[in-house]
């Protein structure tokens, strides 16, 4: 199951499971929209792999299968991907 993170790694914005704005890498890294466009240029820091919009679960879904409360906050800020 994709682990549905609760905030942006890069400006440590909340992004609760219900939100447009999460947007995810296939390592399952999660960035607000903002800093994804803005900083990041939808491009993956590490690789240059494309960020798209996270799948929002069902609230149903996620009472069997909820969103992790693991924070992942790069404390240095994040660099556009080279």
């Amino acid at each position: 199951m994709l682990e549905l993170r609760p905030s942006c790694e890069c400006c440590d914005k909340d992004l609760p499971p219900e939100s447009t704005e999460a947007r995810i890498y296939s390592c399952e890294c999660s960035f607000c929209a903002k800093c994804a466009a803005d900083i990041l240029k939808s491009k993956f820091p590490n690789c240059g792999g494309e960020l798209v919009a996270c799948p929002r679960r069902p609230l149903e879904k996620l009472a069997n299968s909820p969103a992790t409360t693991k924070r992942v906050f790069r404390q240095s800020g994040c660099k556009a991907a080279a």
